[in-house]
């Protein structure tokens, strides 16, 4: 299946990669960063790269309606809302709250919410019980636009499947492209075109994952993909990105198999299979839970902010950033690396976070 015919171009593109100084001294290796929080506006993120495949499918199909799910301040469901507004789409999303009743009730407005009722999406809350069959309540969703005359789509959590995945297969030709063009100042010149030891990222469903780690090795961006898991464990996102790469490898079967490596440096002496994807899943930054910070990891995205202006958020980036920060500390990430960190966005549902924020704002 040609993939490149199955695409809209929302994407301001190619976003940029710059240095802050600043940022070594605090990670402990060189950091290069991809600012993928400027994809866009409103809808900026990662996610948008993904919904430019999938999107794309849905019109190719008829949709008049996309259905999609994730926590109340999902990036991916307010990305989606805002793109199907653009594209004149109804967008309806399943959002996990604790009490789906109290929610109706007290209609949030702030953060990604905010930017979900302005786009106009209807909202569904659903309880964390609920969700766990998300699969099966969007698809029986799906059953009432369609029986009123309006095809409807499904978007599956963080448009984590393998056509979602070709988005970030695209960023990293992106980046080799930049990298040629010499756009990646004080990177070591390699024979046959400079790359990175590392492009990080954070972890949410593995669809940024799997798209990152193949993209890179096809396109001879970076020895390894890290992914640090915000959520669940290293053994779940192993299974969930291997199938996603997998199905991603339907739609491109160029792109290169998949080889899941440990985090430890010492276990991962044997390199790799020539021509394979390297990615390592780290679980040990993903903190007390999901969207939840312990009070180390938010100081430093605090100290991040303060000491070199760049914005992460609670719920992704300052994890991964920390996450990274850690395995150079442990080791597992060499300080001579030199590293590409994927910011992916994230900023509205910092803006919705800002009392848990309070006790570290407030030291010095």
């Amino acid at each position: 299946m040609d993939a490149s015919r199955r695409r809209l171009f929302l994407v301001h593109a190619p976003t940029p990669i710059e240095r802050r100084p600043a940022l070594d001294e605090i990670v402990g290796a060189k950091v290069w960063i991809k600012r993928d929080d400027a994809t866009g506006g409103a809808e900026a993120g990662n996610k948008i790269r993904k919904l430019e495949f999938l999107l794309a499918d849905a019109l190719d199909r008829g949709a008049e309606v996309v259905i999609t799910c994730g926590g109340l301040q999902s990036n991916h469901a307010r990305a989606t809302a805002l793109v199907c507004a653009r594209l004149g789409l109804r967008a309806v999303l399943y959002l996990r709250v604790p009490d789906p009743a109290r929610a109706a009730r007290e209609l949030e407005l702030s953060g990604n919410v905010l930017l979900d009722r302005l786009a106009g999406a209807e909202v569904c809350f659903v309880s964390p019980a609920e969700y766990r069959e998300r699969g099966a309540i969007m698809e029986h969703a799906r059953g009432e636009p369609e029986a009123e005359g309006a095809p409807a789509y499904v978007v599956p959590e963080g448009g984590s499947n393998g056509l979602g995945s070709l988005g970030y297969v695209e960023a990293m030709r992106e980046v080799r492209r930049q990298l040629d063009l010499g756009l990646c100042e004080g990177l070591r010149p390699e024979p046959g075109g400079a790359r990175f030891d590392v492009v990080a990222h954070a972890c949410g469903s593995g669809g940024t994952a799997a798209g990152v780690a193949l993209g890179a090795a096809q396109a001879g961006v970076a020895r390894e993909a890290w992914a640090f898991a915000v959520c669940d464990d290293r053994a779940y996102f192993e299974t969930a990105i291997s199938r996603v790469a997998a199905e991603a490898r339907g739609y491109d079967p160029s792109l290169p198999p998949l080889a899941l490596l440990d985090p430890s440096a010492g276990a991962r002496v044997a390199a790799a299979p020539d021509g394979a994807a390297a990615l390592v899943v780290d679980d040990r930054a993903k903190g007390p839970a999901y969207a939840v910070m312990d009070l180390e990891q938010k100081r430093f995205l605090a100290r991040v902010a303060r000491r070199t202006g760049l914005v992460l958020d609670p719920v992704y980036t300052g994890k991964a950033l920390w996450g990274l920060a850690r395995a150079v500390e442990r080791g597992d990430v060499s300080a001579d690396a030199d590293v590409l960190f994927v910011h992916t966005g994230g900023l509205p549902g910092l803006l919705a976070q800002g009392e848990e924020l309070r006790e570290a704002l407030e030291e010095r």
